[in-house]
């Protein structure tokens, strides 16, 4: 791990930024009345008449804007946009190189909900699609509802959908390799920020019932007794489809008997007791995700009895990186010029990066592809296109 620091702090030293923008074309002389005045006023005239022509004369129909205000990065905290732009060079850098989509990194101020969707709204016009990645819990959820309700154009929160989908998609390998069904597991959610609320939401989407959930946060068990969560409407449907009777629960007594954990709280190590494993149902699916460093090292999980174990990281097995849906997601959204991204396609693109990794072989350190494997994007890409007829995008 320090040698990974080490380096990663010498490649950025070095590139003083690892991104650029570059030209299509030359701009040289005979150019420069096509590409500038006065040969440019034709195209803006064209797309004044029809706005949709933006999509045909500029770069509309292949960009993302790639946005956070750094209140939550990875597991870092709240450490400001200045400091998420590595972070977000990085994701737009992915999004070019798997998904062939010009991504442009977009730090803004930390502000008011209704004044982060003022200023996302306010510069739509340029791009095909919205990323939005690491704000903070609550404001994410009413940024991303507001963005969807009120844009004709795919958002997402990644750390929402993005992760969401990867890990159901892990998760319906894992249920396989463990010969376990989706439809009569117990699943423990440990930490319900954007991430896990929006794994409960996929698998709701895909037929797993509320009573097959428990879901605890760093207060405890959710449920109609949290009188804390009301004002979060997402979290409030939660706690009222998980646990209508307000039952009390430590997180201790939540593993017991339990098939699968799902952590996406804080970073370990020792936030998930290896004894608290031993009380699951036997051979059980441990996804430690919190980054940099899983709730639980993955060695001690399968030591404790785990038979599958993911972590976010990729020098473990079982990498449940967002990073395997967003290229395809946003190509798939903008090649049919989805106006969201709905729940059904996050629902298609896991089931079929599962098939992916099905068709090479699944074994306990293999359920999900690598993010280099072949046709990987192109498939999710297809898979996105093909369900962009669902239009349940909140």
């Amino acid at each position: 791990m320090d040698n990974i620091k080490e380096k990663a702090m010498k490649l950025h030293e070095e590139m003083k930024g690892k991104m650029s923008i570059k030209g299509k074309i030359s701009m040289d002389f005979e150019n420069l009345p096509l590409l500038y005045t006065p040969g440019v006023a034709e195209p803006c005239l064209e797309i004044e008449k029809n706005p949709e022509r933006a999509y045909d004369l500029t770069w509309k129909w292949n960009s993302v804007a790639v946005i956070s205000d750094g209140s939550r990065v990875l597991g870092l905290g709240d450490i400001g946009p200045k400091a998420s732009m590595p972070l977000l060079e990085g994701k737009a850098m992915i999004f070019s190189k798997f998904g062939k989509i010009d991504a442009v990194p977009i730090a803004i101020s930390q502000m008011s909900v209704d004044d982060t969707v003022k200023v996302i709204k306010s510069i739509q016009h340029g791009f095909g699609g919205i990323n939005l990645e690491d704000i903070s819990i609550p404001r994410c959820f009413d940024i991303l509802e507001r963005l969807i309700a009120e844009l004709d154009i795919p958002v997402w929160h990644d750390d929402q959908q993005g992760t969401a989908t990867i890990i159901v998609s892990a998760l319906l390998n894992a249920m396989e390799v463990t010969n376990r069904k989706l439809s009569n597991a117990n699943i423990v959610l440990m930490g319900a920020g954007a991430a896990n609320s929006s794994v409960y939401r996929l698998l709701r989407y895909a037929g797993v019932e509320a009573e097959q959930f428990k879901v605890f946060d760093k207060d405890g068990l959710l449920g109609s007794h949290r009188n804390d969560l009301t004002k979060i409407s997402v979290l409030k449907k939660i706690c009222d489809e998980t646990n209508p009777n307000g039952n009390k629960m430590e997180i201790a007594n939540g593993f017991k008997n339990a098939d699968v954990v799902i952590a996406l709280s804080k970073p370990g190590p020792g936030v998930v007791k290896p004894e608290w494993i031993k009380s699951m149902n036997k051979g059980p699916i441990v996804f430690a995700c919190a980054n940099p460093t899983p709730e639980i090292d993955p060695r001690l999980a399968k030591e404790a009895g785990a038979v599958v174990v993911a972590t976010g990281r990729s020098d473990y097995p079982n990498q449940v990186n967002n990073a395997l849906v967003f290229p395809g997601m946003f190509r798939g959204a903008l090649d049919v010029r989805a106006k969201g991204i709905s729940w059904g396609m996050a629902w298609a693109v896991a089931k079929e990066i599962a098939n992916i990794a099905k068709e090479k072989g699944l074994s306990p350190d293999y359920i999900v592809p690598r993010i280099d494997e072949k046709m990987l994007h192109e498939r999710v890409a297809k898979a996105a296109s093909a369900a962009a007829i669902d239009k349940t995008f909140s």
